[in-house]
């Protein structure tokens, strides 16, 4: 990778801290439809998040969170609820695999940028093992909450 990109990628990673797209007061039981939430820890540096899905009607996932941590973990939140606002469940499914996978090649794999966005950004972070958690923490979270919210569909369906 150019020293120019790496450049681009801190820059959107500072920009995305600062913007903390998606950090909002969470909803709770208060959620009209099926949600899931879920609070995750990195104990290895402090970070934590609390992050709240909504399925919508229109096959999106809306996505509130709350947290605390350094920037690359908020910046990391900011980007999925960017990216959740913008795709569809199926496709957060496919981008929260492709940053997984990124996240854990430890700097050989190249960012799909036409498949992650400004996700691609992390890619210098899977190179420090001790960051990627950092990265994670809130894609975590999101998978976590995804699940029970689609539970929580498939239990108002069938009930």
């Amino acid at each position: 990778m150019s020293t120019q990109m790496q450049q681009l990628y801190q820059q959107v990673i500072l920009d995305q801290s600062r913007a903390r797209i998606g950090n909002s007061a969470l909803l709770g039981e208060k959620v009209d439809g099926p949600h899931g939430y879920s609070h995750q820890v990195n104990p290895t540096c402090g970070d934590e998040i609390e992050l709240e899905t909504e399925l919508t009607g229109n096959g999106r996932v809306a996505v509130r969170w709350r947290g605390d941590g350094c920037s690359i973990s908020m910046a990391s939140a900011s980007v999925l609820s960017e990216l959740a606002g913008e795709n569809s469940v199926e496709e957060m499914l496919v981008i929260e695999s492709a940053f997984h996978e990124l996240m854990h090649s430890r700097g050989t794999m190249e960012a799909d940028e036409s498949v992650l966005g400004d996700a691609a950004a992390f890619s210098g972070v899977s190179k420090f093992p001790a960051r990627i958690k950092c990265a994670l923490l809130s894609w975590m979270a999101f998978k976590d909450a995804l699940n029970q919210a689609q539970a929580a569909r498939e239990e108002k369906h069938h009930a």
